[in-house]
């Protein structure tokens, strides 16, 4: 048996059920567009350089980001068993919990050294509920859709990131354009995150009418899947995730540190190309998805990952020389967001469709944050550190570009009908 009979799910459902989603990615840009100065308040070490307070913020990041998959793990389980509603109200709660006490984290001049530890763990806190909420989120959308939709409704996963990356981005330049560079340094950090209490109030009045997808009810009477087939899809969605995660991260999330660190850019600067990067990424998610139900997965995220072969290299050659105008420099972030975006929209989908009902909480919930914890998590402490080794400012490019390569490869696996056929139970 499969969801066809599914009530189609209305506007308000689909907010409801990727609300969280915005919370989180909101949070993570946040964090990483302030990279710089948490470093400073945090990490910035007796005795050590500004790259090395910089480099253990990223670690702090990455940690964050590999207790993830045992977030999917934890709360996967829960979900596939007692229900999608009730898990994604409970990772709400805690991770707006985790995300609003960082606002209150004492820094390192008044904590020392216990400051980097409370950080720390505050984000692996935030990591671990984090981890629940994709799979869930992607499961509920994806098994309510419409037949021939998954592709439309599973994207507004991935354009509440955008709209999450964005709004961290625009909290952050507002209040580097009121406040002074020591305001900012002082107290100013800590709004975007104390932020999150009134957003996640909102967010949980949205989730509490959640309906649960009948599709879970009819999965409880199924047999399992066998271990070994969720385990051989886990791996290949990962491939297939890749360079989603590194492309996402090093053009959405690292790019102001490293256009600061790297290219000298001021902070300013490096927000507005932010912003323009993940504004390219917001406009083409929704139309992504809706391409892939008519063209199949495999065709439109094939044509986006070789786009971002051919062209993380002289992305990089435009922003670093001096004779490039502003407005071509800005245009060319704003496609390179563009292309991560039409690879955005149509992987929530195709990665529902890789998974049957009672495992698809836990499966593609696993697939996509062992991807970002090692592909995304990882992605500015592996290009700060090999630029501080080797002085190449090329190393984002090759990181996406290979990451990118193996993903096309995993991608071409894909049937061509997986679109349209209907959700395994």
């Amino acid at each position: 048996m499969h969801n066809a009979t599914a009530p189609v799910p209305d506007k308000k459902m689909l907010i409801a059920a990727s609300t969280g989603n915005f919370i989180e990615w909101y949070e993570f840009a946040v964090y990483g567009f302030l990279a710089t100065i948490i470093a400073k308040n945090f990490f910035q070490l007796e005795g050590e350089s500004e790259l090395t307070g910089l480099i253990l913020t990223y670690a702090a990041f990455a940690l964050a980001f590999f207790c993830r998959p045992i977030g999917a793990m934890i709360f996967g389980r829960i979900g596939d068993r007692i229900g999608r509603k009730p898990t994604l109200i409970a990772v709400l709660l805690l991770m707006t919990s985790a995300t609003f006490l960082i606002g209150l984290m004492p820094t390192y001049a008044v904590a020392g050294v216990a400051a980097p530890l409370l950080l720390t763990l505050l984000r692996m806190l935030q990591g671990l509920f984090a981890g629940g909420e994709f799979g869930g989120a992607v499961a509920l959308m994806t098994e309510l859709a419409p037949p021939g939709k998954r592709g439309r409704y599973g994207a507004w996963q991935s354009f509440t990131v955008a709209l999450g990356l964005l709004a961290g981005a625009a909290t952050v330049a507002i209040l580097a354009a009121v406040l002074t560079g020591d305001q900012l340094q002082r107290w100013g950090w800590r709004v975007p995150f104390l932020l999150a209490l009134p957003l996640g109030v909102v967010a949980l009045w949205l989730r509490t009418q959640l309906e649960e997808p009948p599709a879970f009810a009819v999965a409880q009477h199924s047999d399992p899947a066998p271990l070994s087939v969720v385990v051989k899809a886990i791996v290949l969605g990962i491939g297939r995730m890749m360079g989603w995660s590194a492309a996402g991260y090093t053009f959405l999330v690292i790019m102001p540190s490293w256009l600061q660190t790297s290219l000298h850019a001021s902070f300013q600067q490096a927000l507005a190309a932010t912003v323009l990067g993940n504004t390219g990424f917001a406009l083409t998610i929704l139309p992504a998805g809706r391409l892939s139900d008519r063209f199949g997965r495999r065709r439109i995220m094939l044509l986006a990952m070789v786009t971002v072969i051919v062209f993380s290299f002289p992305l990089l050659m435009l922003l670093q020389h001096p004779a490039t105008s502003v407005w071509l420099k800005g245009l060319s972030v704003m496609l390179a967001g563009g292309v991560v975006g039409i690879i955005a929209g149509p992987g929530p989908a195709m990665l529902a469709e890789m998974f049957p009902t009672r495992v698809r909480y836990t499966g593609l919930g696993l697939a996509y944050s062992l991807s970002n914890a090692v592909f995304s998590g990882c992605a500015g402490l592996i290009i700060t550190g090999l630029i501080a080794r080797t002085g190449n400012v090329f190393i984002p490019a090759w990181y996406v570009t290979l990451t990118c390569i193996i993903s096309a490869i995993a991608i071409m696996t894909l049937r061509a009908d997986d679109h349209v056929k209907p959700l395994e139970t």
